[in-house]
């Protein structure tokens, strides 16, 4: 603690009063997940990397998946199912806007910033796990609440849901799996 200067404040009940409520993905948060596919499809089919940001930071999905993680490491079943019934039902109705979407542009090629999302790596995990752990550290400490959202933009969980489903839109099954496994390893990171 002396050495790393890490002085946490938090504790298990701080820290579930704010993971708990963005579990749910209803209400604004379901207008934020539309506003953040639409946003994140768009910016991806343009090849914008400021509007694929813009989409990280008011994407949802961080919720779900930082209630899964606190979830296992208190060993609450309830919060468990409750985040992966919220997640999985935020995954599907992204994908399924998303595709719709990427039907109808009418920018059919992929971008730069699809194909970036198709082939992750092992470089892509240690951003996943270092911005994880960074989010551990700004949810137990009142001074750094405000990285949250750099924790979301590290991670991109919007963007390689997105090209997955361009990938899907377009019959492109080596697009869709791999912009899936990015979405999936950024999500496991954060969880774990």
């Amino acid at each position: 603690k002396k050495i790393l200067l890490l002085e946490l404040d938090g504790d298990q009940t701080q820290a579930r009063e704010q993971v708990e409520p963005g579990i749910s993905i209803k209400g604004v948060r379901m207008w934020l997940l539309l506003a953040s596919c639409l946003i994140a499809s768009i910016g991806l089919n343009t090849n914008s990397t400021a509007v694929v940001i813009g989409a990280m930071l008011i994407s949802p999905l961080m919720g779900p998946i930082l209630g899964l993680g606190f979830g296992m490491a208190t060993t609450s079943n309830r919060m468990i199912r409750s985040s992966l019934r919220n997640l999985l039902f935020a995954v599907f109705i992204s994908l399924a806007i998303a595709t719709l979407y990427f039907i109808v542009s009418p920018f059919q090629d992929p971008t730069s910033e699809i194909l970036s999302r198709t082939a992750p790596n092992l470089l892509d995990l240690l951003v996943a796990i270092a911005a994880a752990f960074a989010g551990v550290v700004a949810m137990n400490s009142s001074s750094l609440a405000g990285a949250v959202p750099g924790v979301a933009i590290a991670t991109a969980i919007m963007p390689p849901l997105c090209a997955c489903a361009f990938g899907i839109a377009h019959g492109d099954w080596k697009i869709a799996l791999g912009a899936f496994y990015l979405f999936f390893v950024n999500a496991v990171a954060i969880a774990v």
